[in-house]
């Protein structure tokens, strides 16, 4: 693959490195890579296209030029359960930013786990994957998204949209900026106030709470309310018994 391209010419948060890509075979990787030789919190890759992107559990993710696609490396030091709430983080960020980028007057919700929403069409995905240090806490958190800006994908089985789309920005660039000051700035909060500030914000833009929905565990599939969010994030979910 090509060599990426160190850009300063965007304002990025202090201390935030950008390397970007015409292609990349996916940007979670480039990141996971640079964190294993060392790299510090804030180092983002982006890219135009990727050509091994990937989603939720593996699942083939289709990158064509028109999206935004990049990763961002934390360094939490925590417990696996706490370093999981940084995709409820990155959700509030995305949302912030594709308020940014369009006009008033459209509602922006988040669908668990990893949706971003605007007037129940997706317009952002997001991945994490993480590795534990030698002692036994997650020293790196890469969270990859991907937010539709020039076009959004056909033939999913879901409406999707886009920023074009609603009427708002087509160039990436300014995008990646928002994102990234907007992914710091909740971050910061996160690490400041804790998880409860973090998931009452998110409640209020919750997309599916109190509907029935699926749940995958493994090769099982549960069924059932969606309750609430407890305490550390993890979803309760509501059998037809009544049996959180």
């Amino acid at each position: 693959m090509e060599d990426p391209v160190i850009r300063d010419d965007l304002a990025l948060p202090a201390g935030w490195k950008l390397f970007a890509f015409e292609t990349v075979g996916s940007t979670n990787d480039e990141v996971m890579q640079r964190a294993d030789r060392g790299a510090e919190e804030g180092a983002v890759v982006w890219a135009k296209r990727q050509v091994s992107g990937r989603g939720r559990r593996g699942r083939i993710w289709q990158s064509p030029e028109g999206y935004l696609y990049s990763s961002i490396l934390v360094r939490p030091e925590s417990s696996a359960e706490v370093a999981a709430q940084l995709s409820f983080v990155t959700a509030l960020a995305v949302g912030d930013t594709v308020a940014a980028h369009i006009p008033p007057g459209h509602r922006i919700g988040f669908k668990w786990p990893n949706d971003v929403q605007v007037d129940g069409a997706k317009i952002a995905g997001i991945l994490l994957e993480s590795a534990v240090g030698a002692n036994g806490l997650v020293s790196q958190v890469v969270i990859g998204t991907g937010i539709n800006v020039a076009w959004q994908p056909a033939d999913t089985p879901y409406p999707a949209t886009s920023l074009a789309t609603l009427g708002g920005e087509k160039s990436l660039e300014p995008v990646l900026q928002t994102y990234c000051h907007a992914m710091a700035r909740w971050i910061a909060r996160w690490r400041s106030e804790g998880f409860a500030a973090i998931r009452e914000a998110w409640l209020g833009q919750a997309g599916n709470i109190g509907q029935i929905i699926e749940v995958k565990t493994g090769r099982d599939v549960l069924t059932g309310r969606f309750a609430r969010l407890d305490d550390t994030g993890a979803l309760l979910l509501e059998d037809t018994g009544g049996r959180t």
